[in-house]
């Protein structure tokens, strides 16, 4: 599958999702959610690897990849997201956790020598830039409260704790771990260690059977969890997680398209140049032209991102079954 197309499928299905969750809020506590989403996810990718026959015999070494898989990107990440939008309107939390970008671009020096170029540099910019200007007019009927600030905190250690999964995901890639089976035993510790955080905090592990909250829970466990997450850490795994992080920025965009369409939003001259900000970043990110996003070692690869998306990276034949 090419970069392009995972990359595409990302974007359009995370997007998706802050449509869904809304349907999630209300009965059932959002750690508890969580909960399904991830026990329900893990089941159907151990099914599926069962089916394929692949591998789920992994070594010690590999499980504490796992488990730190779990932990920062299929678990705490996400309740502090969930956490952060009881202090703050939702778009808040796009902006704040926009900063993933920078996070990603950072740890990625940090953990791998991975150096960001000028290119992505300022599409990252360009994309934040975008993301305020997207989210200024509700942004600026905020009044900074306590509980404002708090909430602000949660999202941004969110994006902290996510830009660690990818970091993560990236180590484990590279001892040779497959996605899908990664995802499978990730997904399920992410679960377990939910559910603990839950079960301290005294949630009761309820269920709503509306057909609500049952459709977008498998919309979610299914698409949002199985395949946007293979797909994303797919791409991270090519192209480096400063380049992939740019998801994050973009699907902002799609979920205010879907709004647009079933929720009325009217466009004005913000929405729009918003973006356009957005969509400028994207290009610039995600040209690889600029060799200097290459580590030290690396040799250089020429020609834009979009030129080498139409072939597929190699990988081996289990990461793409």
């Amino acid at each position: 599958m090419s970069n392009a197309l995972l990359y595409a499928i990302t974007v359009l299905v995370w997007g998706s999702t802050w449509f869904a969750i809304e349907f999630q809020l209300g009965v059932v506590a959002p750690e508890v959610s969580i909960v399904y989403r991830y026990v329900g996810a893990s089941l159907l990718l151990f099914g599926w690897s069962y089916v394929r026959r692949l591998n789920l015999g992994f070594s010690l070494r590999a499980h504490a990849w796992f488990v730190l898989l779990g932990f920062f990107l299929f678990g705490l990440n996400y309740v502090l997201t969930y956490r952060a939008q009881i202090y703050i309107t939702s778009a808040m939390t796009a902006i704040a956790f926009s900063s993933i970008v920078w996070m990603n671009i950072i740890n990625a020096r940090v953990f791998f020598g991975v150096r960001a170029g000028r290119r992505i540099i300022f599409g990252a910019l360009l994309g934040i830039a975008g993301i305020v200007t997207l989210f200024a007019p509700q942004v600026a009927e905020v009044s900074l409260t306590d509980s404002v600030f708090f909430g602000s905190l949660l999202a941004v250690l969110g994006a902290l704790v996510a830009s660690f999964g990818n970091m993560v995901s990236q180590g484990a890639q590279k001892a040779k771990l497959p996605i899908i089976q990664s995802n499978a035993w990730g997904m399920l510790y992410g679960a377990v260690l939910t559910a603990i955080m839950a079960a301290v905090e005294g949630h009761e592990f309820n269920f709503d059977w509306s057909t609500g909250y049952i459709a977008s829970l498998t919309y979610l466990t299914v698409f949002g969890s199985i395949i946007a997450f293979g797909a994303y850490l797919t791409l991270l795994g090519r192209i480096g997680a400063h380049r992939a992080g740019y998801s994050m920025v973009m699907f902002p965009v799609v979920a205010l398209l879907i709004s647009v369409v079933f929720e009325g939003l009217a466009i004005d001259l913000t929405t729009v140049a918003g973006v356009i900000l957005v969509l400028a970043g994207n290009l610039f990110v995600l040209d690889t032209r600029d060799d200097s996003t290459q580590s030290g070692t690396a040799p250089r690869r020429p020609g834009s991102w979009k030129d080498r998306a139409c072939v597929p990276a190699p990988v081996r034949a289990d990461d793409l079954d």
